[in-house]
């Protein structure tokens, strides 16, 4: 099974996402089938049932169906291999897509992951979850990103002994809203290892629109300082008409004085890479006047 590491913006990542849903439905549907009831699934399965991007670097084998259970004793035991039981005593808000298939809801299996991942890659994560239930109108219940992303900080800490609390509770404070990427995500979190200032996400430039009249958003932006940082995914560059509008919207920008750095996959690709980058950034920001304690080398993203 893939790992999505790229822009949930981009047609062909979508469309990626819209086919794991299906795929993980249908064998959910012949696994229910299989044991003549209904499952709960959770970890991964859920993410996918609920077009997640799954995370990289996973101890968890996400090939796996996984199923869930409130008790030990309510486990379904299989010897099938493609099948893996877990159990998880805070089963509320469950989400049916049919009679026979249920899932965790998104903040629970996040949080079922959290022993799984390492902290940055629950952070993505959580960002990941973020964006898709505001996306996903029966799941935002048509709550913003902020509200949403407010609900699942407060949710969690509710969830008393599980395994990986400690390191999902570190997560909440560094997940934020509006991330239309895992890879807005590690840019985010590669700069602030670095002593950059935490931007806002996929920040709405005001009195500024695209001749269509659509408004400008930047990745991640320090508006009091005029400066942004645009990820461009693949799709940034062989798609012409995302070329051309990204031009129009930093070249008008930059007519208003905005300073917009473009970052790609290479600015993450190692340590060198990123800490150069963060370099650039900070040094723009400290010329227009921001507080920039730069680190040479990345700090634990607890101490950011």
């Amino acid at each position: 099974m893939d790992t999505i590491i790229d822009d949930t913006n981009a047609p062909g990542m979508r469309e990626t996402l819209a086919r794991r849903r299906q795929d993980t439905l249908r064998r959910c549907r012949a696994e229910t089938e299989r044991c003549g009831k209904p499952l709960l699934f959770g970890m991964t399965t859920a993410l996918s049932l609920h077009a997640i991007p799954l995370p990289d670097q996973c101890t968890l084998d996400i090939t796996k169906l996984h199923t869930v259970a409130t008790t030990g004793n309510g486990r379904t035991r299989t010897r099938a291999a493609h099948v893996q039981a877990h159990v998880w005593r805070h089963a509320s808000g469950i989400i049916r897509f049919d009679e026979q298939v249920h899932a965790l809801h998104p903040y629970h299996a996040w949080a079922q992951l959290a022993p799984y991942l390492s902290l940055e890659a629950l952070v993505i994560l959580g960002d990941a979850v973020v964006c898709a239930m505001h996306r996903t109108p029966t799941l935002a219940r048509k709550r913003d990103a902020a509200t949403i992303l407010a609900g699942f900080c407060a949710h969690i800490p509710k969830l008393a002994r599980f395994k990986g609390r400690t390191n999902a509770l570190r997560a909440l404070p560094l997940i934020m809203p509006n991330v239309d990427s895992p890879m807005e995500s590690k840019q985010r979190l590669a700069l602030m290892a670095h002593g950059v200032p935490m931007p806002t996400t996929n920040y709405v430039v005001p009195d500024v629109k695209f001749a269509s009249g659509a408004s400008m958003t930047l990745d991640l932006a320090w508006p009091e300082h005029q400066v942004a940082v645009e990820y461009d995914g693949d799709h940034h560059r062989t798609d012409k008409q995302q070329w051309r509008r990204d031009q129009e919207k930093r070249n008008l920008l930059r007519s208003r004085s905005w300073i917009i750095l473009e970052a790609t996959a290479g600015n993450l690709a190692n340590d060198e890479a990123r800490a150069s980058f963060a370099f650039q950034v900070g040094r723009e920001l400290a010329k227009r006047g921001a507080s920039v304690p730069f680190s040479l080398m990345p700090r634990p993203l607890e101490e950011t």
